[in-house]
């Protein structure tokens, strides 16, 4: 087991060795969970990185879409309630 400590700043370095065995590079971001057992660091996991096209329609509604100008009119009478409460 390798020890480390934690800086003035607030940093600690991992060791080389364990950075290594788990392919850590410079720049990975981490969550910091406090546990019952101490502090659990993970790799944050992001979104890989998609174009719209990839993406598109992969929301299903089984809902009877509405026409724009059904959409317009939604907005519009969400907005004249709003400004009527003094929000606008």
């Amino acid at each position: 087991m390798e020890t480390t400590r934690l800086s003035t700043k607030g940093q600690i370095v991992l060791p080389k060795t364990i950075r290594a065995s788990r392919a850590w590079g410079v720049g990975t971001e981490f969550t910091v969970e406090e546990t019952s057992e101490g502090i659990l660091l993970r790799p944050a996991v992001g979104f890989p990185v998609t174009d719209l096209d990839q993406v598109v329609g992969c929301l299903r509604s089984k809902r009877k879409l509405k026409t724009p100008a059904q959409m317009r009119a939604a907005v519009e009478r969400e907005v004249r309630r709003r400004h009527d409460r003094g929000r606008y």
